[in-house]
């Protein structure tokens, strides 16, 4: 018979991760740019204490716990103390996209059963054209002082956060209950068929939290200055809104002002060292940085996700601007990051173009995560750098079935993600492509995301996407769309000869497009769904 030990038996509960962070680093900053203009700051004590306030005031206006409590609303204070408020107290934080169609956002408030939803006054027009397609809302709460209230033209039940705080204390104590309690619920993007809910636990947070917080991945502690541009509606911005109150790092939020001068500007004014994002945002501010000859002061690395980092921009970043890109994995069923490529010792000894390719992986696992690569049969591939398969997951993290659906997604125990990729006898796992962006082209397989990144390294390209188009001799051919940047010339001929001297032959895109924009995705990524649908009859000039 195996002995029990004789320790203290506490919940992992999100509420101490806001109280510990009031205790031991009260002094410490929360600074947020306000959607209306101004810098807001305050500290993690008073953070705390209008958590408390907002959880009292939920409960003031009938709410049980297990209710489920939606957000629209940006990356700030106001939001921050939502995730603390509302799940602390044993309710579930269901932070909503803003970017998703009308129609998806609709469809997830009414499945998720939301019966209060706080937006930001930004989203007012949007609110307006939701509520009455949601029945089951019973209060509308706008993040907002009396002042900056909006008039929402039909909505009854409208309240203004400010003044509900204010009518509650910040006294009493957080609830204590099971930590395998429900804490916050996300949806998939829904690029196809509705959106699927992810619902995490506590017990999967805090120990998403303590994992990314850990020296070599995040790495988040009291000596930080951390600016999350992930959304806090995108997997509670890779957790890190949790992973930095528990090391105590001060936190900068900037709104709605995600443009390049704006983030550039208040990373400088509030001495940022860490940051994180999709490429897209990194690809607009060194082209501010570069534009306007200026450097970053304090800012030493940055995490990227959600898709590729191209290698090129990797190199700029460390070597021109001496900032560490730790490039990552996960994905809304893994309750955010579950890989982050981190150099050893060893590997920093390494030519430049070395470090960075390694740099551009998607690196090794974090604690209480395994992952793997399956052929199509499901049969375990080798950890060689070589074998491709679709890679799998699972882990203390992990989901383990989608909300309010009763067959599980997994296989043998394992969740697939639709990732192909290869895994290192040392366990750094590199993703080739996403398996419906993989490009088979005369039996072979071509990645869009390889040939996307060699276009990014061409001086005068800004964004570039790629997708398979049928082809009557090859199956598929890969067919290249290119942004320039402005005022830069660049030809078909020139973007050709450029990616023969840095992919196979066989991989040269038939054509390129030229086109002003990419439509972006509600998580950052180049939409290529839209793509294959607008260029599905493409026909290819000759074959080739």
């Amino acid at each position: 018979m195996i002995q029990p030990g004789l320790m203290m038996d506490q919940p992992l509960l999100l509420s101490s991760l806001i109280e510990h962070a009031a205790a031991n680093y009260a002094a410490t900053e929360i600074v947020s740019r306000e959607t209306h203009g101004p810098v807001h700051r305050y500290t993690y004590k008073y953070c705390a204490a209008r958590a408390r306030q907002l959880a009292n005031a939920l409960m003031a206006l009938g709410l049980e716990r297990g209710t489920c409590v939606a957000t629209l609303a940006w990356n700030n204070y106001r939001h921050l103390e939502a995730y603390y408020g509302v799940s602390g107290n044993g309710m579930i934080l269901h932070t909503c996209n803003p970017r998703l169609q009308a129609q998806q956002l609709i469809y997830i408030i009414n499945h998720a059963d939301d019966r209060v939803l706080l937006f930001d006054s930004t989203f007012a027009p949007l609110i307006k054209a939701l509520a009455p397609y949601c029945p089951n809302v019973r209060v509308w709460i706008c993040l907002s002082e009396p002042d900056h209230m909006p008039v929402i033209e039909g909505l009854t039940e409208l309240l203004c956060y400010e003044d509900l705080l204010a009518a509650q204390s910040a006294g009493g104590l957080w609830p204590e209950f099971d930590e395998r309690a429900a804490a916050a619920l996300c949806y998939t993007s829904g690029t196809t068929g509705n959106p699927k809910g992810v619902l995490y636990s506590h017990r999967s947070l805090v120990l998403s939290a303590l994992t990314g917080a850990l020296p070599g991945l995040v790495s988040l502690s009291n000596r930080d200055t951390v600016l999350p541009v992930v959304p806090m509606f995108h997997v509670n911005a890779w957790c890190i809104p949790y992973a930095a109150t528990l090391g105590g790092s001060k936190q900068v939020f900037p709104g709605p002002r995600l443009d390049a001068p704006a983030l550039y500007e208040l990373m400088e004014q509030e001495e940022v060292t860490v940051s994180a994002g999709v490429p897209t945002i990194w690809l607009a501010l060194i082209q501010h940085v570069e534009q306007h000859g200026l450097r970053f002061s304090t800012m030493r690395r940055t995490l990227v996700g959600g898709t590729a980092m191209p290698p090129a921009l990797i190199a700029k970043f460390a070597d021109v601007y001496d900032v560490e890109v730790r490039h990552g994995w996960g994905m809304t069923e893994t309750s955010g990051g579950v890989s982050l490529s981190t150099l050893s010792a060893t590997q920093l000894t390494l030519p430049a173009a070395d470090r960075h390719a390694i740099a551009a992986r998607q690196g090794s696992v974090f604690f209480g995560n395994q992952l793997r690569i399956v052929d199509e049969s499901g049969a375990p591939l080798p950890q060689d750098g070589v074998a491709q398969g679709e890679l799998q997951a699972r882990g203390l993290a992990i989901i383990g079935r989608y909300f309010k659906e009763d067959t599980s997604p997994l296989r043998d125990g394992w969740f697939p993600t639709g990732d192909i990729a290869t895994i290192d006898a040392d366990g750094s796992v590199q993703i080739r492509d996403r398996a419906k962006d993989l490009i088979k082209s005369g039996g072979e397989w071509i990645s869009s995301i390889d040939l996307e990144n060699a276009a990014l390294a061409h001086p005068a390209v800004a964004l570039a996407a790629v997708i398979g188009v049928k082809h009557p001799q090859w199956q598929e051919r890969p067919l290249l769309f290119i942004v320039r940047k402005p005022d830069q010339p660049l030809e078909r001929d020139d973007i050709l000869a450029f990616l023969a001297t840095r992919v196979a032959k066989w991989w040269i895109p038939d054509e390129v497009i030229f086109v002003p924009s990419l439509k972006l995705g509600g998580t950052g990524k180049v939409q290529k769904t839209a793509l294959r649908q607008e260029y599905a009859d493409f026909l290819f000039h000759s074959p080739s």
